[in-house]
């Protein structure tokens, strides 16, 4: 029979075994080894029946096994030394509290994001966004950086993925309850339990439970609206990750942004933590954090709309992970509207205001939506893509809102993603380390990064490294056949049929991975381009391939799940099956045996639209070797010492498959002619190959401390969060206001802002020429209208020009007045103009609004420079 209630019994701990408790809920445990190998001796078997689930297996565990640990002195000893690790970690100083610049560090920073992949026993996100955003709060953790992270909680997590028999993507969606998660109720001082409520329209509401993690130091609030006073539809909102239509989607958003702010400060005030003077919004799902701290402002410090916008804007980051618009959550104006609307949520709040901050303003933008994206980017002053390709894709995509800027002067910075080491790499990787260079070292190696420590690796043998790798590799074959006999009976086989699982894959065969979502950009299925090709490959009699595959495409993407369908059926054929695999249900879990068992890691995305693709710095850091489009974060460190460059044919526009047909040619070409002969190259006397192993210990020596999660968030810490909190403490109240009443006029005042004249006083070029090392003169006329050179700064932009006088990595050169103003409101400008470089050479003259509260002189978005070339003066030079 079916039980009418469900509830979870929890088991009374022997009080010298209570500490158990704290180590199985806080969430360090899944990268912490040792506090793992304590779980597993309480009770082996159940802990590989939990999944390695520390709340699970005592959720489990008998009474009898309980008392007989209690009385197991050496058990206790290990469990004393564990506890106590714990305590050191969560409150002793770490890199952050031993900052020089401790006092302009921020107190505090709320860290947003629809998802977190902290690990497979709290299933809340669906790939790299949530996996980063999980890795960012352990890395900060690790760090000392004091985080709170804020997210939503859903009941059903992402879906489970199967497949049908023929190889269609099935959809499965568990019910998760919250008290059998490693998480807490967040309860107010008389024990009930603490929740947040929003307005929806007709008299409506949304209340939601807060649920903590504790990541380490850092706590995780998740916002949970299973709650009985909602209505049907309110309970549902956290149902699914990315799941429902429109509507759903904002009140998701909206919980997470405007719900998440006021969470934060119920915790704060709740627990004494520090509030964040940082906002930071992972993607613009998180966007209407903003708004609730503008309601704040305006409630509390009775800031007029603009000014709050101005504080909000100071101490807010905003990171953007698409590169591409398709990507970006946009909603009908007419529904934020009904929302935000009278009876709605932010009462006070003007709803044509919040309208403008999401709106397409610019050249092809759609009058009709509302775009989170661009709203992030309006509130946040500061703001970044996770490469330095991606950076650059982001001011191409986002530069309509900066009209009058090349895109390279869009203030969209980036900073790199990361991994977190201690997540990803294997054990038996961390212990060949720790024979090396030290227990100790090589945790602060993976935690913290420091390039002396990674240089260790050289002095590895090759013989070591080698056996590793085939250990790794004997690892990985062993999983994927017990995962494929799972999926086979799931698609309906039975064991009788099965027989050939057992010879499926090789541990002294090259192993290429090959895992992550299935949007088309990916291309899952690039390597089909040419069947008999790859079945030659494969099926190589002297130096075989063979290839895992593992992918989830969302529900809605029937384009994706037919991809993932060609290369199930491929991988069915009797003649290659035993080489080339597709595993369903790819996660955190098959992620930490798939990263460290294969050779090569493969990833062939359609360039430049992979933002970072973290999976291969997760392949990299376990000695796995990149084979990928310069796309991410490979265009920015590849090397050929470690790794390939799949070339790429870009430029064919539209003719995707020309270029598919290129690329794979080309993916092919290596594969036969260097990957495999370099993996099989065992001249020498050793049988090793020596030249394989070489290119393994450059991926750890050079790429070991780049892709860490500790040096993205120090970058983070010292590039954005410290700039956004001294902004923050500066932009007080009066500030605020004179700032944005200072915008508010150089607006007014910028249509009649103009350079008029530009002539150069010595110097001048002969001829269209001049020499190395010169210096112009320049003399320029400008009309401010009411400003003054106080609000102003006049520039010279000058640098090398293409053929259509375009400059390319241009400087500027700051101009200084030197009379003004005339009677019609004209100042002269004047300053020297260095010619640093030779060939085809340029400049011109520009103005930008100038205060001591901007990020950059682009903020505004205003900006004005000569309409055309001026004969007399040479603004263009050659």
């Amino acid at each position: 029979m079916k039980a009418i209630r469900r509830f979870t019994v929890r088991p009374v701990l022997p009080e010298t075994l209570l500490p158990l408790t704290d180590l199985a809920r806080n969430l360090r445990w899944s990268w912490h080894a040792e506090t793992r190998e304590l779980f597993q001796s309480v009770d082996p078997e159940g802990w590989q029946a939990a999944g390695g689930d520390p709340v699970r297996l005592l959720g489990a565990v008998s009474a009898a096994r309980l008392a007989e640990l209690a009385e197991d002195r050496r058990f206790l000893r290990r469990l004393a030394v564990v506890a106590a690790d714990l305590d050191d970690y969560a409150n002793g100083g770490r890199w952050y509290q031993s900052q020089e610049n401790g006092a302009e560090l921020p107190a505090a920073i709320a860290y947003f994001s629809p998802e977190f992949g902290i690990t497979a026993a709290l299933p809340q996100y669906s790939g790299g966004l949530g996996i980063l955003a999980g890795d960012h709060l352990k890395a900060a953790s690790d760090l000392g950086v004091p985080l709170i992270g804020v997210g939503l909680l859903y009941r059903h997590g992402y879906f489970r993925q199967s497949l049908s028999r023929d190889g269609w993507q099935q959809e499965h969606y568990p019910v998760l309850d919250p008290n059998e998660l490693p998480l807490s109720l967040l309860r107010e001082e008389d024990g009930s339990p603490a929740r947040v409520s929003l307005t929806l329209p007709g008299g409506r509401a949304l209340h939601a439970h807060i649920w903590q993690a504790r990541v380490g130091r850092v706590p995780l609030l998740l916002l949970d609206s299973d709650v009985e006073d909602n209505d049907a539809a309110a309970r549902e909102v956290t149902d699914r990750l990315y799941g429902g239509g429109s509507d759903h989607r904002l009140l998701q958003e909206m919980l997470l942004g405007i719900g998440g702010v006021r969470a934060v400060r119920l915790y704060c005030g709740l627990t004494g933590h520090p509030a964040p003077e940082v906002f930071h919004t992972n993607e613009g799902h998180a966007g209407f954090l903003g708004l609730e701290r503008i309601r704040e402002l305006e409630r509390e410090q009775g800031l007029g709309f603009d000014a709050a916008v101005e504080a909000v804007r100071a101490g807010t980051v905003f990171t953007t992970h698409t590169p591409v618009p398709a990507g970006i959550d946009r909603f009908e104006r007419a529904l934020v509207a009904r929302h935000f609307g009278e009876g709605g949520e932010l009462a006070g709040v003007p709803v044509d205001r919040i309208l403008e901050l999401g709106a397409e303003s610019f050249p092809g933008g759609d009058p009709g939506v509302f775009n989170m994206a661009v709203m992030g980017l309006r509130l946040a002053q500061r703001a970044n893509g996770v490469s330095t390709l991606h950076g650059e894709v982001s001011r191409e995509m986002f530069a309509g809102l900066w009209p009058g800027f090349d895109p390279a002067d869009v203030p969209i910075t980036s900073v790199t993603n990361g991994v977190h080491a201690p997540t990803w790499v294997a054990p038996e990787v961390v212990r060949l380390g720790a024979r090396q260079i030290g227990a100790g070292r090589t945790e602060d190696a993976l935690s913290v990064g420091g390039s002396q420590r990674w240089d260790a690796v050289a002095e590895i043998p090759d013989q070591d490294v080698w056996d590793l790798r085939r250990v790794l590799r004997e690892q990985l074959v062993q999983e994927v056949r017990d995962r494929l006999r799972a999926s086979w009976r799931q698609r309906g086989a039975a064991d009788a049929e099965l027989g050939w699982v057992d010879s499926v894959l090789d541990p002294d065969v090259l192993t290429i991975g090959f895992a992550r979502r299935v949007p088309s950009y990916k291309r899952l299925t690039l390597m089909l381009r040419d069947p008999d090709r790859l079945r030659r490959l494969l099926l190589d009699p002297d130096r075989p391939v063979q290839i895992v595959v593992a992918g989830k495409a969302h529900p809605a993407d029937d384009g994706g799940k037919r991809l993932v369908q060609e290369l199930v059926r491929f991988a069915d054929d009797p003649r290659v099956r035993h080489r080339i695999v597709f595993l369903p249900d790819y996660g955190m879990a098959m992620a930490q045996k798939l990263y460290p068992g294969c050779d090569v890691w493969l990833n062939n995305p359609l360039r430049p639209l992979e933002a970072c693709g973290t999976s291969g710095m997760k392949a990299a850091l376990n000695g796995c070797l990149n084979l990928s489009v310069l796309d991410g974060w490979w265009d920015e460190w590849f090397e050929p010492d470690f790794g390939w460059a799949i070339p790429t044919a870009d430029g064919l526009g539209a003719d995707e498959d020309r270029r598919d047909d290129l690329e794979a040619n080309a993916l092919y070409e290596l594969l036969e002619g260097r990957v495999a002969p370099r993996f099989y190259d065992r001249a020498g006397r050793t049988g090793l190959p020596v030249r394989w192993i070489e290119m393994v210990r450059r991926t750890l020596v050079s790429l070991g401390p780049k892709v860490l999660a500790g040096r993205m968030v120090r970058e983070y810490v010292e590039r954005l969060y410290t700039p956004a909190a001294l902004a923050h403490r500066a932009l007080d109240v009066g500030a605020a206001r004179d700032l944005a009443w200072w915008k508010g006029r150089v607006r007014a005042a910028w249509p009649r802002v103009s350079v008029e004249h530009v002539e150069t006083l010595a110097a001048a070029p002969v001829n269209g020429t001049a020499e190395l090392g010169a210096t112009l003169t320049l003399r320029v006329q400008v009309a401010l209208d009411a400003l003054g050179p106080e609000d102003v700064e006049v520039q010279a932009f000058a640098g090398r020009v293409d053929p259509q006088d375009v400059i390319r990595d241009g400087r500027t050169f700051p101009l200084k007045p030197a009379a003004g103003p005339d009677l019609e409101g004209r100042w002269v400008y004047e300053g020297p103009l260095a010619l640093d470089r030779t060939g085809p050479f340029g400049y011109t003259v520009r103005i930008l609004p100038a205060h001591p509260l901007l990020a950059t002189h682009a903020e505004l978005g205003l900006v004005a420079a000569p309409v055309e070339t001026d004969s007399g003066g040479g603004v263009l030079l050659r």
